[in-house]
């Protein structure tokens, strides 16, 4: 009996300390798992949320990876999945939402600014005091820049650009781009091209080499000039801008690139404060029409240079201009004001002729005023002409 009764006291000894370690493991377990629930709730969740937002976090794994084949892991990989696709689709919501909100505000935008750009036009055929027409030239180079930016938040809300435009000549079209940015004095044109670029493309390439021309311009000394030049190629045209800037740093650099591909999806709320759209617009623009924009750290200048790339598909050969004037056309004398500056004539749908007076944008001299004009009324384009695409959203 004796011998039975420690027998029995031994074993029910044995059951007692392995239950104690059983306990003491499950409660160490228990411990783990409430660890990994609270790093869940305080760190990996509310970083998973800020990566959401754009915000450059990385979101940490688990705080025990001995826990990753067990099945609480696997139900808190779940639930950080679900949180996700829950996030990412509320930021979605959220996003066609502010889209569509800066669509109908722009649009308004829009509409006030070519009213004021008609009042402007009509104050400026009716008055020859050169220090009126100056006066109204700033006015209507700001309203410029306005229209500018309303089509370019528009464009990346996903509408198109604006009115179908005619056929225009590759130094007016920069012109035209020069005339939508505030450092316009600063763009210096080298050269000539005889080539035109098509309808379809006028609008969508000066406003991705406005953004362009503005960027060169608002990153480089204001003593500096941003120089542009074309380079033909067999399949195509280049448009090469180059700043005397500081550059961009490596990171920075590839952004830029990524952004230029325009494969990338534009999140507005991602572009920040206050938002660099320049590279985003132009990027959602070249993929768009077919053209493709680079940016290279190798300016000769110090600089960037920037390259908008015109395929073949996208380029015609300019039309000559008659050479003598329509009878209805006012003589050369009546087309100047009494101190030989130019009036500005009523808009029409023909493109205007390309000028040789170029690689000095300043307004000094009316000959140049002329040119700036002239680009301004080209890359602004016909305000009447309809636009099939008006009204709708890009694919």
């Amino acid at each position: 009996m004796d011998v039975a009764l420690w027998v029995a006291l031994a074993a029910i000894v044995v059951i007692l300390l392995a239950f104690l370690v059983s306990l003491q493991r499950l409660k160490f377990q228990i411990r783990l798992r409430d660890e990994e629930a609270h790093h869940l709730v305080t760190r990996r969740l509310p970083a998973l949320m800020d990566a959401e937002r754009g915000l450059p976090i990385d979101v940490p794994g688990p705080l025990r990876p001995n826990l990753g084949d067990t099945p609480f892991h696997q139900e808190m990989q779940t639930a950080i999945g679900q949180f996700a696709g829950f996030a990412d689709e509320t930021r979605q919501r959220a996003d066609r939402a502010a889209k569509a909100t800066l669509i109908s505000t722009m649009r308004g935008v829009q509409s006030l600014a070519n009213e004021q750009q008609l009042a402007i036009t009509e104050m400026q055929h009716e008055h020859d005091d050169p220090a009126v027409l100056a006066g109204l030239m700033k006015i209507d180079h700001a309203n410029s820049q306005l229209v500018r930016r309303a089509q370019a938040t528009a464009v990346l809300c996903g509408t198109w650009p604006g009115q179908q435009r005619s056929a225009a000549p590759v130094l007016d079209v920069v012109r035209g781009a020069t005339s939508r940015i505030r450092d316009y004095l600063r763009i210096e044109a080298h050269s000539e091209s005889e080539l035109s670029v098509s309808s379809r493309a006028v609008e969508p390439v000066v406003l991705a080499l406005a953004e362009l021309l503005d960027n060169a311009a608002r990153y480089s000394q204001p003593a500096t000039h941003v120089q542009v030049h074309f380079q033909p190629a067999h399949n195509g045209l280049s448009i090469v801008v180059d700043d005397a800037g500081v550059g961009m740093n490596p990171d920075a650099r590839e952004r830029a690139k990524a952004l230029l591909t325009g494969r990338e999806v534009v999140d507005i709320n991602k572009l920040g404060d206050p938002p660099q759209i320049g590279f985003a617009l132009a990027g959602v623009l070249a993929a768009r029409y077919g053209f493709k924009v680079f940016v290279e750290a190798s300016s000769p200048y110090g600089g960037m240079r920037a390259v908008l790339f015109l395929p073949n598909e996208l380029l015609a050969k300019a039309e000559t201009p008659a050479p003598a004037p329509a009878m209805n056309e006012p003589a050369a004398a009546d087309r100047q004001t009494s101190t030989g500056l130019p009036k500005r004539q009523r808009r029409s749908h023909a493109v205007p002729a390309q000028s040789a007076e170029h690689g000095n944008w300043g307004m000094g001299k009316p000959s140049v005023m002329g040119a700036w004009q002239r680009g301004s009324l080209t890359g602004r384009g016909s305000e009447d002409e309809p636009d099939d695409e008006k009204g709708t959203s890009a694919p």
